[in-house]
């Protein structure tokens, strides 16, 4: 069910469907459907057997009674790339996600991965350099910073790099990118932190050590690695998602240590400045008056 949609007008909503149900990518959940009426929308996807990403990777005493294998888990980072990179390259218009993350990747009944959730969607020129936005969009702990500041540099494609960064880490070591009821100070950031066990260890061990009971071995070392390079603060110093699928399908001795990001800390968003929906961590950010793309 669609919310918020009082803005727009059902010619508007009627190509984005038309959009969206020309997707056709195994790693893209398929729209079959939609019902409009008044100011009730609704688009109808595909049934997925598994349901999300989030539950699998994160420990929970309700969750699901299932644990992926090393090389279940690549495959599934590598489906998700060859996801975006069809939004990003395989489309006559490129199609910005701006809200990947666990939540919104669903699981089919083998467990092959499929991203939804288009609700904040944009379509661009394939031949943009940069996307003018005038409000920002995605959900604290994987938005990009140049979308909370342009002084980071611009907005692109290089936005859903950014996030797909995030959700590599929060894969590789099974725990969310930021959760301040760590009681360890030192690990409340865990971008931050693997990286430094990343450095102090891979000289020593193959295996890395990242929680008290997670030992990270060469192929989640891979999967932290690149999810480092796409959350460089610059876009122009992450990978592009192409880019990323070569890094995912090759060896991890082939792999360079990416340059730690100069945050210490997640980005701190201000009060005056983000708006959180009730019940989930949406984020809609007021930024420069610029017009914005449809």
């Amino acid at each position: 069910m669609l919310v918020n949609s009082k803005n727009n007008t059902g010619e508007e909503f009627i190509n984005e469907v038309s959009t969206i149900g020309r997707i056709h990518h195994v790693n893209v959940v398929k729209l079959v459907g939609f019902c409009a009426e008044g100011q009730q929308r609704a688009l109808v996807y595909e049934y997925m057997a598994n349901g999300s990403l989030d539950k699998y990777i994160f420990s929970s005493s309700n969750g699901p009674n299932h644990k992926f294998s090393l090389d279940k888990l690549v495959d599934i980072a590598i489906g998700i790339a060859r996801g975006i990179d069809y939004l990003h390259n395989g489309c006559d218009m490129q199609i910005l996600h701006f809200d990947i993350k666990p939540h919104n990747i669903l699981l089919d009944h083998n467990f092959n991965p499929k991203i939804s959730d288009f609700g904040l969607a944009k379509l661009y020129p394939r031949d943009n350099k940069f996307v003018s936005l005038s409000v920002a969009r995605g959900t604290i702990g994987y938005i990009a910073p140049e979308l909370i500041s342009r002084s980071f540099g611009i907005i692109s494609h290089k936005s859903d790099v950014y996030s797909f960064g995030m959700l590599l880490l929060e894969m590789a070591g099974g725990r969310r990118n930021s959760n301040p009821k760590i009681e360890n100070t030192s690990q409340v950031y865990y971008p931050s932190w693997i990286y430094d066990k990343l450095i102090n260890n891979m000289v020593k061990h193959d295996a890395v050590e990242v929680d008290t009971s997670i030992v990270i071995d060469k192929g989640e070392k891979k999967l932290c690695m690149i999810g480092l390079w796409c959350i460089q603060m610059s876009p122009s110093d992450r990978p592009s998602m192409s880019q990323v699928i070569d890094m995912l399908e090759g060896d991890v001795y082939s792999l360079q240590m990416p340059p730690k990001p100069f945050f210490t800390e997640p980005i701190q968003i201000p009060q005056e400045m983000s708006y959180l929906h009730s019940g989930d961590e949406e984020l809609t950010t007021i930024s420069e008056d610029v017009d914005e793309i449809n």
